[in-house]
């Protein structure tokens, strides 16, 4: 039995006026008539029309309401996803195109691999259409729409606002200052940058840095200072106390003072029995340890005068006093606080951290050269540190803006590899691609840094200071 007599059947018993037995020949006659076959036949065309369209229609309704969007992107930052149409079950497409993605800015839309990427230039909720026609549907036919959602998030550095300091304030500094010049046998560059948080507010730069040849004694000194930011000017506390180590050594590293502390070196090096270790140890004691107590007094002293607490101006403080000798370069060192100072080896063999920091044991709490009490503490001799390197590629002095971001936890501090990838960052190996070429000849080094210390770490956006002796 052919379809049409299938059908006509069908509709007959449906619509209860059955073919009887006896009328078997009256309905094959009905049905090879040429009239009524046509009839069938459009019906039957229409019908699988239909039901095309319906599965068309539920389709299109399914790709409307299927759930889809492409990964975020951030302005300035290098972008590239895959719209795959074959995990979105979209084989089905007979065409397509990516609309409305021009507005964004500095996208492009590769349809032979279906890569979305670019270097996004506007921030926002943007809905990019795509315009497809199924393949069970007529070339000529309107194409449909399924809108993609596609938010390109703002460059976070542009959230935050830059307000400069008030410059009528009596204790005002630069909210950014860069320095380089020889120390010593050496080259010392520096770079101290106001944080984005006390940027944002229109505050101080609260980090400090001062260093200086001493005289023609051989001897140089490099120190930095974070202030609190929960001191009122704290600010001050911090140049002040950098000022002061540094005129301290100019005036008491010198004549006997100097002869006694070098003739105590020399004979450390050649026999060094425990007679001249002892002696070396309490003579390197009372002069770095005398300076930081004479840091603590002066600004004890300019707290009363000006009418301040000691507290209003708490202040971290570390320095380092070296002097380069035939053997190799002697390094004396001093902190107290949470800043680091670590010196490289030129083979890079081991990294030697010449300091403790005041974390864990404090709570996370951090301690001030204006904390009375370090002084009168067993722990204060080991704050003083006294080594020497018979040669050595990098001295690194930071305050916790810097360190915070790059080793995160005081335990990769000893570690030589977070050194080598801080080395290599400092070369170029960071996402913004900014280096510093340590070069004594590279006239733009204080630029370098300055930009190479405007990296991103979201949550990281205290004060920054860098000092890098090479």
């Amino acid at each position: 039995m052919d379809k049409i007599n299938l059908y006509l059947n069908s509709l007959f018993l449906s619509n209860q006026v059955p073919v009887a037995d006896k009328r078997k020949e009256l309905f094959e006659t009905f049905a090879a008539d040429e009239k009524n076959r046509a009839l069938v036949t459009t019906i039957l065309e229409n019908q699988k029309k239909m039901v095309t369209d319906w599965k068309i229609k539920n389709r299109i309704e399914d790709i409307r309401l299927q759930a889809f969007m492409i990964p975020n992107a951030t302005v300035g930052k290098a972008y590239h996803t895959v719209i795959d149409f074959d995990k979105n079950n979209w084989t089905d497409f007979a065409y397509y195109q990516l609309d409305h993605l021009e507005a964004v800015g500095g996208m492009s839309y590769d349809k032979s691999t279906g890569t979305v990427a670019g270097i996004p230039e506007n921030s926002g909720e943007y809905k990019l259409s795509l315009k497809y026609r199924l393949t069970d549907e007529p070339e000529d036919a309107e194409l449909h729409e399924k809108i993609i959602p596609f938010v390109i998030n703002p460059d976070p550095k542009s959230l935050w606002k830059n307000i400069p300091s008030d410059q009528a304030d009596p204790y005002w500094k630069d909210d950014h200052c860069t320095a380089f010049a020889p120390i010593g046998k050496r080259h010392v560059v520096v770079a101290s940058k106001r944080g984005r948080s006390h940027a944002n507010a229109g505050s101080f730069r609260d980090d400090d840095f001062a260093f200086a040849d001493i005289s023609t004694t051989g001897w140089s000194i490099v120190s930095l200072a974070d202030g609190a930011g929960s001191a009122s000017i704290s600010r001050q506390g911090s140049r002040l106390a950098c000022r002061y180590i540094v005129e301290y050594f100019q005036s008491q590293l010198t004549g006997e003072i100097q002869n006694t502390l070098e003739t105590l070196i020399l004979s450390n090096q050649a026999n060094g029995n425990e007679a001249v270790k002892k002696e070396l140890s309490l003579c390197i004691y009372n002069l770095i340890g005398g300076g930081a107590k004479k840091v603590h007094d002066r600004l004890l002293e300019f707290a009363i005068t000006n009418g301040y607490q000691l507290t209003d101006l708490n202040t971290t403080l570390i320095f380092t006093l070296f002097k380069t000798f035939d053997f190799g370069t002697v390094v004396l060192s001093f902190g107290v606080g949470d800043c680091p100072v670590a010196v490289i080896p030129a083979d890079f063999s081991e990294v030697k951290l010449m300091n403790w920091l005041d974390v864990g044991e404090f709570g996370g709490g951090t301690r001030f050269i204006t904390t009375t009490d370090i002084f009168s503490s067993p722990k204060f001799a080991s704050r003083i540190n006294f080594k020497v390197f018979p040669d050595f590629a990098y001295m690194f002095l930071m305050t916790d803006g810097i360190y915070d971001p790059k080793f995160v936890v005081e335990a990769n501090l000893e570690k030589t590899e977070k050194w080598k990838e801080f080395v290599n960052d400092l070369k170029g190996a960071n996402d913004a691609g900014n280096k510093v070429d340590l070069d004594a000849n590279n006239t733009h080094i204080e630029q370098q840094l300055a930009e190479w210390m405007d990296f991103w770490s979201p949550g990281n956006h205290d004060d920054r200071t860098l000092a890098i002796i090479f």
